[in-house]
């Protein structure tokens, strides 16, 4: 028996063992065998996950080390670039927009000091207008502002088109924050309700998630995330597509309004509603 060792589900092309194969070929008294290599080729086209990825050896090919390498990069990149509060504003035409920042003096500081993200900057916090608003937008750039960069505005957009007859606040363009700044910040304008849009923690295959936080009748340091509602993976086409997200966040509102919370006891019946469809 040869001592070069080949993965089951080795990929057409690949080195095995220091040599190129292909799926049907030998290497020693082993097969790399067809129908495995085509089995993870379709199972890859469904999923970013990096599953069937081969060996060269005892590493990985180099063209998966190189393509993880660039993945940890990109993950490192939208956790550093900066927020840029122009490019929402200039998505949101004839919107009005508020601008403010956290506690958190600077990325390292926000990185560094979890809590200094949740708290108002109180400066801008006694420049924040105030009203009686249904609802208040928070765009925020967390963890990934590339997220925000590329999927808040229109979200924002799509969400509010479904909300007649609600009065929204300007929408707060806030930097280096965590998600329960929006509790500060309702509280502050007075608003009912708080959405905060925010850049998800980046991973290994999606760098650019937005994520969506609900929260009814929010208290700073009070509210906790089991009082919120969160859809998560917002970036079309990989993830949840603008339309969905904002169908399911507008759903969620109006029966949070309706129903004076939100957090673990709101629940989002739409997939439940899209199956009784599918079925009839």
């Amino acid at each position: 028996m040869s001592d070069v060792a080949v993965q089951e589900g080795g990929l057409e092309g690949e080195l095995v063992g220091g040599v190129a194969v292909e799926p049907g070929e030998f290497v020693g008294e082993t097969a790399v065998p067809v129908a495995a290599s085509d089995l993870w080729s379709a199972l890859r086209q469904r999923t970013q996950a990096r599953i069937g990825l081969g060996r060269a050896g005892s590493a990985l090919p180099t063209r998966h080390r190189l393509e993880l390498q660039a993945a940890h990069a990109a993950a490192r990149d939208a956790v550093h670039s900066p927020f840029a509060p122009d490019v929402i504003a200039a998505a949101l035409p004839g919107t009005p927009t508020v601008r403010v920042r956290s506690t958190a003096s600077d990325r390292l500081t926000y990185l560094q000091r979890p809590d200094l993200g949740r708290r108002l900057d109180p400066v801008d916090r006694a420049h924040l207008p105030t009203g009686e608003w249904d609802v208040v937008f928070v765009v925020a750039d967390g963890l990934s502002s590339r997220a925000v960069h590329e999927h808040a505005a229109v979200v924002v957009r799509e969400t509010t088109a479904r909300l007649g007859g609600w009065n929204v606040a300007p929408v707060v363009l806030a930097e280096q924050a965590r998600v329960a700044l929006g509790d500060d910040v309702a509280h502050a304008m007075g608003a009912a309700m708080a959405v905060v849009l925010i850049g998800e923690r980046p991973g290994m295959s999606a760098a650019d998630s937005l994520g969506a936080y609900l929260t009814h009748r929010p208290v700073p340091g009070t509210t906790t995330d089991a009082d919120r509602n969160c859809l998560s993976n917002i970036r079309p086409p990989r993830g949840l597509s603008y339309e969905k997200a904002a169908a399911k966040l507008a759903a969620l509102m109006s029966r949070a309004r309706e129903l004076g919370f939100t957090g673990v006891a709101l629940k989002d019946d739409s997939a439940d509603e899209e199956t009784r469809e599918r079925l009839l």
